[in-house]
C-alpha cells in the first residue's frame, strides 16, 4: 500500500499522554506490590486506560469495586480521581492497609471545597455526573452542601440557596473553553461567588487541550489515544472539532483504526489523553508505517516538568 497511496504527516500534540498524577498513581500500585506482595487491591480502575488495568493485573493488583470486595489482611490503594470520605473511615473501621492514590490536584479541590464549607457557602460543583471524580469531590461534604453543574444551561436555571454566600469548584478534566463559558454565567447571575485562587482544571487537561488546539487546523483527520470513560480524553476529541478538524476520534489501540477510511487523509493529528501511555502512541505510529510512508512531526506547546512524591508509606 505505501506505493499506492500518498505518503502520510503525523502530527504529534505535544504534551501528550501521561501526567504527573497518573505516573504517580501507577507508581504507588506498583510500588505497593513490591513493598507488600501480591495481591494488591485497587477500589476501581487506578486511572482510566485498559492496557494500564491489565499491566497491573498482571503483576498482580486486583481491581475491585467496593471495599467489601477487599480482604481485611490486604492493601487496598484508592484511585486517581479521589474517594468520598466515607471510604477511608471504612477502611480505618476495618484497621485496613490503605493508600491514597488521589491526585494532589483533585486533592486540592478537595481541600477548597472544606474551606468554603466551614466558611458557611453552599458549593456549585462544575462537572460531569457519576464521573468518580465527582462522587468524590461531592463525597467530602455532607449531602445536600454541593450542587452539581453540567452545563450552560443548568448553571443559567439553577437555583441556590443564598446568592450572597456561594462559591464553584470545578473537576480537573473539563473543556477549558466549556468552563469559562458556565463560570461566565455564575458570575453574571451571582456577582458574590468566590472561585478558585487558581483555576481548578489541572495544568495537564490545559496543556494537551492546547496542543490539540495548535495541531487541530493543519490536520485533516486526528485521532486521540484514549478510554471511552476517560473524561480528559474525550474533551481532547471535542477541542479538535470545534478546532476546525471534523474529523476527530477516540481510539484506544492501534487495531482500532480503519485504515482504508484514512486512505485519503496526508495528515493525521494525534494525541493520547493523560491516562495513556506512550507505548501506545508508538503502537498507532508503527501501525502507520505498515500502511504508507510516515513522516513524523511534532508540535509542542509547552513543557511539562511536574512531578508529585510519592506517600511517606512508599517513600522508604
Amino acid at each position: 500500500m505505501t506505493e499506492t497511496l500518498a505518503p502520510l504527516t503525523l502530527l504529534l500534540a505535544g504534551p501528550r499522554g501521561f501526567c504527573a498524577g497518573v505516573d504517580r498513581a501507577i507508581q504507588i500500585v506498583e510500588q505497593a506490590l513490591k513493598k507488600f506482595g501480591a495481591p494488591v487491591y485497587v477500589r476501581h480502575e487506578i486511572v482510566h486506560n485498559r492496557f494500564v488495568v491489565e499491566s497491573l493485573e498482571a503483576q498482580g493488583a486486583v481491581f475491585v469495586q467496593e471495599l467489601d470486595q477487599v480482604p481485611d489482611d490486604r492493601p487496598v490503594i484508592f484511585s486517581a480521581h479521589g474517594v468520598p470520605k466515607a471510604v477511608p473511615a471504612e477502611a480505618e473501621r476495618r484497621q485496613m492497609i490503605y493508600l491514597d492514590a488521589t491526585c494532589p490536584l483533585v486533592s486540592k479541590v478537595h481541600l477548597e471545597a472544606e474551606r468554603h464549607h466551614a466558611e458557611g457557602l453552599h458549593i456549585l460543583l462544575i462537572g460531569h455526573k457519576g464521573h468518580p471524580e465527582v462522587i468524590g469531590t461531592m463525597g467530602q461534604l455532607p449531602a445536600g452542601s454541593v450542587t452539581l453543574v453540567e452545563d450552560r444551561a443548568q448553571a443559567e436555571a439553577i437555583a441556590v440557596p443564598d446568592p450572597a454566600r456561594l462559591a464553584y469548584i470545578t473537576q480537573t478534566t473539563l473543556s477549558v473553553d466549556d468552563t469559562k463559558d458556565i463560570v461566565a454565567v455564575l458570575e453574571s447571575r451571582f456577582p458574590a461567588i468566590q472561585g478558585p485562587r487558581k483555576g481548578d482544571i489541572c495544568y495537564a487537561t490545559t496543556n494537551r487541550q492546547a496542543a490539540v488546539k495548535a495541531i487541530a487546523e493543519q490536520s485533516q483527520a486526528l485521532l486521540v489515544i484514549g478510554a471511552p470513560n476517560s473524561s480528559n480524553s474525550r474533551r481532547l476529541v471535542e477541542v479538535a472539532e470545534r478546532s476546525g478538524c471534523a474529523r476527530a476520534g477516540l481510539i484506544q489501540r492501534a487495531s482500532e483504526i480503519d485504515w482504508v477510511a484514512y486512505a485519503d487523509v496526508e495528515t493525521l493529528g494525534l494525541s493520547a489523553g493523560a491516562s495513556a501511555p506512550e507505548v501506545l502512541v508508538d503502537e498507532v505510529i508503527a501501525a502507520a508505517r505498515v500502511h504508507r510512508t510516515v513522516t513524523i512531526r511534532e508540535i509542542r506547546v509547552t513543557d511539562e516538568t511536574v512531578v508529585f512524591k510519592l506517600p511517606k508509606a512508599l517513600a522508604d
